[in-house]
C-alpha cells in the first residue's frame, strides 16, 4: 500500500511538473482539462446549485440594449408600457432597468416563481425559425409575454420574419430568470462567432 501512494505521489507531482513547463504541449493539455472540468464539472454543479439547465447565458443581440440613459429611453418607450399597466415607477423598480448589452453574461435561476419585471430567458414557440433562446423582460404574467427593452413592440408570428411568438409562453419553456450580470465579459466567446454573423448583426449594439 506505501509504494502504491509512493507512486501516485510521484505520478501526480510528474503531471504537475508538465503542467507548470513552458511548452506548447502543456498549454494544450492545460487547456483541455479547463474545457474538461468546466463541461462536465463546473455546469453540472452549477446547474444543480441554481435549478437551470442552462445556469450561464451570454446575450448575443441588441434586443436589451438601452441606447441612451433611462430617463431619455423611457421618454421614448414610455408611451407603450403605460398603456400596458406599468408606470415609470414600476419600470425603474425593474432588475436592469437600463437593459443589457451584447456580450453580457447572465447567471439564471431556475426555482421559484416569476414576476413582471424580470428578465427570463425562453425557448421559443415550436414555430419559430430562432435556434437559441430569448433574453426578454416579462411585461405580463396570466400568460407569460415578454418584450425585448430595445425592440418597439412585443414579437408575435406575424410580425417578424423568424416566426417567433412572445405574447403566450408556457412556464416550461422558461429556462430561468436573471439573478446576476457580468459585463461584457461574453465577448471572449462572441468574438470568434461575429464574422460568421449576417452584416447587420455584428459588432456592438
Amino acid at each position: 500500500m506505501g509504494k502504491f501512494f509512493k507512486s501516485s505521489k510521484e505520478a501526480s507531482n510528474r503531471i504537475w511538473n508538465f503542467l507548470k513547463e513552458d511548452s506548447w504541449q502543456s498549454w494544450i493539455v492545460s487547456l483541455v482539462l479547463v474545457i474538461i472540468f468546466i463541461r462536465f464539472i463546473f455546469f453540472p454543479t452549477l446547474s444543480l446549485f441554481t435549478g437551470s439547465s442552462l445556469p450561464l447565458v451570454i446575450v448575443e443581440s441588441c434586443s436589451m440594449y438601452h441606447e441612451s440613459g433611462f430617463e431619455d429611453w423611457w421618454q421614448r418607450n414610455g408611451v407603450w408600457y403605460e398603456a400596458r399597466g406599468i408606470s415609470k415607477d414600476d419600470f425603474e423598480s425593474f432588475s436592469s432597468k437600463n437593459g443589457l448589452n451584447k456580450g453580457d453574461i447572465l447567471l439564471l435561476i431556475g426555482r421559484g416563481s416569476y414576476k413582471k419585471g424580470d428578465i427570463i430567458v425562453f425557448v421559443p414557440n415550436s414555430e419559430s425559425a430562432a435556434i437559441h433562446p430569448l433574453i426578454h423582460r416579462l411585461i405580463d404574467e396570466e400568460p407569460y409575454g415578454t418584450k425585448g427593452d430595445h425592440n418597439s413592440d412585443q414579437l408575435k408570428i406575424g410580425n417578424n420574419p423568424s416566426k417567433t411568438d412572445e405574447t403566450n409562453i408556457p412556464k416550461g419553456s422558461i429556462i430561468g430568470k436573471t439573478a446576476l450580470r457580468i459585463p461584457l465579459l461574453g465577448w471572449i466567446k462572441l468574438v470568434f462567432f461575429e464574422p460568421f454573423r449576417a452584416s447587420g448583426e455584428r459588432g456592438f449594439c
